[in-house]
């Protein structure tokens, strides 16, 4: 029964995979949690590292059952005149979802969440272009003005200063998009950039940035620069915030273990987001010798398919590294997840096969027993 559940799992996760395909230009929107999102902790900003660099705030993402912190970090702009619009929880259909940040000329929606450093709820305050060039608001943006000439300094007064980190919902903050900011998300933009990306997949790898170890309080809150989470210009939490704790209606149903699942990935696009089955139960045929036999064709089967998995994650990362090395734009970019995704979804729709023809086999010599009882 639990192999069939896996199963269904996989093959709803294909199933979004296809209908996401023509949506692409947000990847990784679409992960509905059960539990709301940690608040926002309290840090300071790393010093601007160089000219042209937008601040980019910190956020929990989620992943492997748990949230992780992603650090605030300066991203280099990847046109003159863009602008960075934060991603940001949502409350909708009974779950928490995310929606992917997103560059732009004009600053849209994010939810009202005040992620401080110019990202009040609404716009962006830390700075502007003027002339081609990026002018920091001293007043906001951590700048050393021996290095950075083009700044101003304008002071903001904060409007909203709640730490909460979603919209919507039970305690959620209650904004809603204007009129200028959803003109804004129709406009021409672009999605994270490759350094964006690989900073969110080491803030995955790292466990301290799980909220299960650090508490809502990460000991890297921010960087200088991205992918760096070690050095001078790492910063950590000066306060925590709350971790919320699962609802009463996620508690373990042994009856129905379909739905205890806290996380429903929908998007995945690289291949360490296709969800690990849940490792079957071990077989009962009332036959011992045969029980072992099945139990070992599972155990050998999950873990080719890891294997699999790995080696496909390794082969996108190698691809990801030679991006940033060839100074790739944005349209080989593009290209390249497009391709991640194919190959996700292939080796996805693969591993269900596979589970299914092995349940298959396993199925055939008991119902042959059933019908063919020895005789005494």
């Amino acid at each position: 029964m639990r192999l069939v559940l896996s199963i269904r799992s996989l093959l709803f996760t294909l199933g979004v995979l296809v209908l996401s395909a023509s949506s692409f230009a947000q990847v990784r929107v679409g992960v509905s949690i059960a539990i709301a999102p940690p608040e926002l902790p309290v840090y300071e900003q790393p010093i601007c590292p160089a000219d042209g660099y937008i601040w980019t705030p910190g956020y929990w993402a989620y992943g492997d059952a748990d949230y992780y912190w992603v650090p605030g970090t300066w991203i280099e702009a990847p046109e003159v005149g863009f602008l960075w619009t934060p991603g940001y929880w949502g409350w909708r259909d009974g779950g928490y979802f995310f929606t992917d940040g997103y560059w732009g000329p004009q600053v849209g929606f994010y939810g009202g969440i005040n992620y401080g450093f110019g990202y009040f709820g609404h716009g962006f305050e830390g700075g502007r272009w003027d002339g081609g060039h990026f002018f920091y608001n001293r007043a906001v943006a951590n700048v050393n003005v021996t290095v950075i000439h083009n700044v101003y300094e304008t002071r903001v007064n904060e409007t909203n200063v709640t730490r909460v980190s979603f919209n919507g919902g039970n305690g959620g903050v209650n904004v809603r998009a204007t009129a200028q900011e959803e003109a804004a998300g129709r406009e021409r933009h672009i999605p994270a950039v490759a350094a964006q990306t690989q900073h969110v997949e080491a803030a995955r790898g790292n466990p301290e940035l799980r909220a299960s170890a650090n508490h809502g309080k990460p000991p890297i809150a921010a960087t200088a620069r991205p992918g760096e989470l070690k050095g001078g210009g790492v910063v950590a939490a000066k306060e925590g915030g709350t971790v919320h704790e699962p609802a009463a209606r996620t508690e373990t149903n042994n009856a129905h273990p379909e739905n205890n699942n806290a996380a429903r990935p929908n998007n995945v696009v690289h291949a360490n987001d296709i969800p690990r089955g849940e490792h079957p139960a071990a077989p009962n045929t009332g036959s011992p010798n045969l029980d072992k036999k099945y139990q070992q064709q599972q155990d050998k089967l999950q873990a080719k398919q890891d294997k699999e998995r790995q080696n496909l994650q390794q082969k996108q990362d190698q691809d990801h590294q030679k991006l940033n090395q060839q100074k790739a734009n944005d349209a080989q970019k593009q290209q390249v997840e497009q391709k991640h995704q194919q190959q996700t979804q292939q080796l996805a729709q693969r591993h269900v096969e596979q589970q299914q023809q092995l349940q298959q086999r396993q199925q055939q010599p008991s119902h042959s027993a059933q019908a063919h009882p020895p005789k005494g």
